[in-house]
């Protein structure tokens, strides 16, 4: 089964979907919110309709360092639910503390500008969370 990871932030969502046998993550894209969450979401689920056989939707939980949720929580819960409304497959949350922290350390170690880091940040976030949630 394929699982498909987002990292969903106010202004972008970064998406990565794993292999069919869910060993690697691979980051898809950086998606830019158009501040309609109906159609972002649809857009996302649009995304994952397009692999053959079932897709997990897993969407990275933000946490405060003392293992609580915090606001930001609350918002992606909230995108999930109308995510959720019009998905009939599986679902999951996985932590995501320091995932984006983590992903610009990266990049930064790759010597990318801050124009490219901003472009690709939330989906190599996205590609950190899937691949945290498949060595569980």
């Amino acid at each position: 089964m394929r699982i498909m990871a987002f990292d969903i932030g106010d202004k972008r969502i970064g998406v990565a979907v794993s292999d069919p046998l869910g060993i690697t993550a691979q980051g898809l894209e950086t998606y830019t919110r158009t501040g309609d969450a109906e159609r972002d979401a649809d857009y996302l689920l649009s995304l994952a309709r397009k692999y053959p056989g079932p897709v997990k939707l897993l969407f990275g939980m933000p946490r405060n360092m003392d293992g609580s949720y915090g606001f930001q929580s609350e918002k992606v819960r909230e995108f999930a639910e109308i995510m959720l409304s019009k998905w009939d497959g599986e679902h999951d949350f996985q932590d995501e503390r320091l995932s984006t922290v983590a992903a610009e350390r990266v990049l930064n170690e790759a010597e990318l500008d801050w124009r490219e880091r901003r472009k690709v940040v939330d989906k190599v976030a996205a590609v950190m969370i899937l691949q945290s949630y498949l060595g569980n």
